[in-house]
């Protein structure tokens, strides 16, 4: 039912965005409607990339792992390239769930081959989620990478799995407005733009 929810939502979204914007308008007032608006256009937009982001950042993983794994010359790399790729759209879990369904198809074929592969994919992961994820989702919503980091360390802590998904988007939109609240105090404080950066 979510999901066919979503598509309806998602095939409507022009209507159902005029329509709350026009209720927003009518009951808040406008002090108060314009800088909401601001605020729902730019969560969206962040949600949006961030999905995005991970989209990407899974297809790179997925594409590394079948490099890797062509490298080492163990059997079905493309096969085991998209189950990692695919699995690591799950955050947390699919790590595990890629890793366990790719080792039993290895040691099928050889068991060694299996622990080589387990080796090769946890140094893998850890690089993909302490380098590569961090600049490429970080990238794809306007957040710096330690950001990313620090958001996904301390959703985890507070939240587990689903703090890890949405604190990345929200401190992106915490981010995006305080920087655009900085700019403002800047502007009106009559500080020239040459002065807002530190000297190289």
């Amino acid at each position: 039912l979510s999901l066919v929810f979503s598509i309806y939502m998602l095939s409507g979204r022009d209507t159902l965005m005029s329509q709350c914007r026009r209720v927003l308008r009518a009951y808040v007032p406008a002090r108060f409607a314009d800088p909401l608006t601001d605020v729902v256009h730019l969560t969206a937009d962040t949600f949006t990339r961030f999905v995005t982001g991970q989209l990407i950042e899974a297809c790179i993983l997925g594409g590394l792992c079948a490099a890797g794994m062509l490298f080492i010359q163990a059997d079905y790399a493309p096969l085991i390239g998209v189950i990692i790729g695919a699995s690591a759209i799950i955050p947390v879990a699919g790590a595990y769930i890629g890793a366990i369904v790719s080792a039993l198809l290895l040691v099928m074929v050889s068991p060694i081959k299996a622990l080589v592969f387990l080796v090769f994919l946890v140094v893998l992961q850890q690089i993909e989620g302490n380098v590569i994820y961090p600049k490429v989702v970080g990238t794809s919503i306007g957040l710096p990478g330690i950001w990313v980091l620090a958001a996904v360390t301390l959703g985890g802590k507070l939240m587990g799995i689903t703090g890890m998904l949405f604190f990345i988007p929200l401190c992106s939109v915490i981010y995006a407005l305080f920087r655009s609240y900085v700019k403002n105090r800047l502007v009106s404080k009559a500080v020239p733009p040459e002065k807002w950066r530190d000297p190289p």
